[in-house]
Formats: structure tokens, C-alpha cells, sequence
């Protein structure tokens, strides 16, 4: 008996993760824990807060039980909502008073990532804010130690930002475009 097909937001996910932060060198410390089956990438069917508070409630049990060298990280697409940038910036403070009420501040951080994500005080179609446009929102839960770990082995870590945008800023906008082809056109 076969395994069932993944869910096609799951494919764009582990897609977007190879071939651009893993492929573009995005975030550094992404290609070990993908290469050895230790990111979880989880499809959200929430279509409330309270729902989707829930699923980042259980995910963040489950890392937490579960060693590092099994699971490392977690990756939460969020196809059914959130889809407006504004109300997903919004949600995050949700996601923080849900770190803080079970104790997990400094134990975990969540890294956020989204279709339309802009930076304070740019654009939207300025060229950094495509290093952390992903294909649908997504909520990623990051192990303080492994993010501590892997900044202290890293030659430049503080110079990895700038890099990323040099990156983007270098790319045409067709070769943004033909990357990013899952994002509305605008």
C-alpha cells in the first residue's frame, strides 16, 4: 500500500524551502535538518484564531517532546486564513502571548513568513521584502538553543540580512518573477 500523495500547500511549501531558502542560501542553517528529514511541515485546517492557536499549542508540545536530533523544526502553512498581511502581523502578538502563557519564551521563537510580507518602512515591492515571502502564511517554529547553536558556528551571522537582500536586489524582476511565481502578480 502507498503513502498518500501530500497535500499540494505541503509541495509548495517543501518547494519553496528547497529552491529558495535552501537553494538561494536564504537562512544557512536550513539544508542539514531538511536534508535529514527533521523539518515538519504541517498543513493548518484552522479557520479561526482559536483553531489555529490550537495547532501551534500542539506542535509546540510536540517539539518540545520530542529531541532535536528527530524534529527539529516545525513549519505551519496556513492556506484557510490569514491571507491579508496586516491581520497575520496582527495574529503574531497572539502567538507570542501563547509562548509566554505556557513558558516557552526562550525555549522557542516563531519566525514568521507570508505571500505579501513587507518590512517596516518599505514598499511592497521592494526587493528585501521577498526574503520572507513564502507561498502561503506560515508560522515557523524555531528551537531557541539549535538558533543559538548555529548562530555561534556561523562566520558572519549579523551580515546574513544584508546578504540575503544583496541577493534579492541583484535578481532582475523577471528572475524575481519566475522564483516567486506562486505569489499574485503585483
Amino acid at each position: 500500500m502507498s503513502a498518500p500523495a501530500p497535500h499540494p500547500v505541503e509541495v509548495a511549501v517543501r518547494g519553496w524551502l528547497e529552491t529558495i531558502v535552501i537553494g538561494l542560501n536564504l537562512c544557512p542553517f536550513a539544508g542539514h535538518p531538511f536534508r535529514n528529514g527533521r523539518i515538519r511541515i504541517v498543513v493548518s485546517e484552522a479557520a479561526t484564531d482559536i483553531d489555529l492557536l490550537t495547532e501551534l499549542q500542539l506542535e509546540l508540545t510536540r517539539l518540545n517532546e520530542t529531541p532535536a536530533r528527530d524534529l527539529e523544526t516545525t513549519l505551519i502553512a496556513i492556506p484557510k486564513m490569514l491571507a491579508d498581511f496586516a491581520d497575520y502581523n496582527d495574529f503574531l502578538d497572539q502567538v507570542d502571548a501563547l509562548l509566554d502563557q505556557y513558558e516557552w519564551t526562550g525555549e522557542f521563537q516563531v519566525a514568521s513568513f507570508h505571500p505579501d510580507y513587507q518590512f517596516d518602512g518599505t514598499l511592497p515591492t521592494d526587493a528585501e521584502n521577498f526574503t520572507n515571502r513564502s507561498p502561503v502564511p506560515l508560522l515557523h517554529i524555531l528551537r531557541e538553543d539549535s538558533v543559538e547553536a548555529a548562530i555561534d558556528a556561523h562566520p558572519d551571522p549579523d551580515g546574513i540580512p544584508a546578504e540575503n537582500i544583496r541577493k534579492m536586489k541583484a535578481m532582475t524582476l523577471a528572475e524575481r518573477r519566475a522564483l516567486f511565481a506562486f505569489l499574485k502578480p503585483g
